[in-house]
């Protein structure tokens, strides 16, 4: 151990895998605060910290289990000369679910049903919530402590990249929430998000790689224009409010 901190390599590495572990950890904030955002205002908080609590305690274990992480890659049958894993298995009925999820979620946002749910009081189960998360903590987890496992060499290493990066995470779940509940736009950005890394994950269940630098310089495009037009909406409503200052004191005299 004294080694390793002694050890430019591991600090590298220690540092190169934190922030991939944030980057990779994106989508999970996301997903957890479109579902916890259908709780009571005073159980969300609650709800984030429990779901992200839950996949820090999931890649631990999954990270003290390499021997069985690893025997999840090999192939378990054949379809016509396609080889398939658990670990294949796992990623196409996680992307199938944020398929469907993300898909359901639009059609309630554009049909209106989020504010008739809003207007009558009504919110999901918290146990339902939770087990939304779990799913996909599974998946997002997987698919993190692969990546861990592949970039270091140490596993006290591995353990402390993906401790950091988890409160990373967990101090930018509210403010991305709280971003995502005030403006519908975003939530539709992140929920198109989802979509595409839904299809990211079936494609690598059915072994088509999808450099997710590709997904993120997506949405991150995306969010930037976004960005653009909140601040330019925001200018405008100013210029609005103080044009039309002078004529309410005109009125008032």
């Amino acid at each position: 151990m004294l080694e390793l901190l002694t050890d430019p390599q591991a600090w590298a590495s220690l540092l190169t895998l934190t922030a991939l572990e944030i980057v990779l950890g994106i989508d999970n904030i996301i997903f957890i605060s479109i579902v916890a955002a259908r709780l009571p205002v005073e159980q969300q908080d609650h709800a984030r910290r429990l779901g992200l609590g839950a996949a820090l305690i999931m890649r631990l274990i999954l990270l003290a289990s390499i021997a069985w992480i690893v025997g999840l890659t090999q192939p378990i049958f054949t379809i016509f000369d396609h080889t398939v894993s658990w670990r294949d298995v796992i990623m196409l009925v996680g992307g199938l679910f944020l398929l469907a999820k993300g898909t359901w979620e639009i059609h309630h946002m554009m049909e209106g049903d989020d504010e008739e749910r809003l207007a009558s009081g009504a919110t999901a189960s918290f146990g339902g919530v939770i087990t939304q998360i779990m799913i996909l903590d599974i998946v997002f987890s997987l698919d993190s402590v692969i990546t861990a496992v592949g970039m270091a060499q140490h596993l006290p290493v591995m353990i402390a990249a993906v401790v950091i990066a988890m409160g990373v995470m967990l101090v930018a779940a509210k403010p991305v929430g709280d971003f995502i509940h005030r403006h519908p736009t975003a939530k539709m950005l992140a929920l198109s998000f989802l979509l595409l890394v839904g299809v990211a994950l079936m494609a690598d269940g059915l072994h088509f790689h999808i450099p997710r630098g590709y997904l993120y310089f997506a949405i991150a495009f995306s969010l930037l224009v976004e960005v653009l037009n909140l601040a330019a909406a925001r200018r405008r409503r100013r210029a609005k409010a103080a044009a039309a200052a002078p004529h309410s004191q005109a009125a008032g005299h």
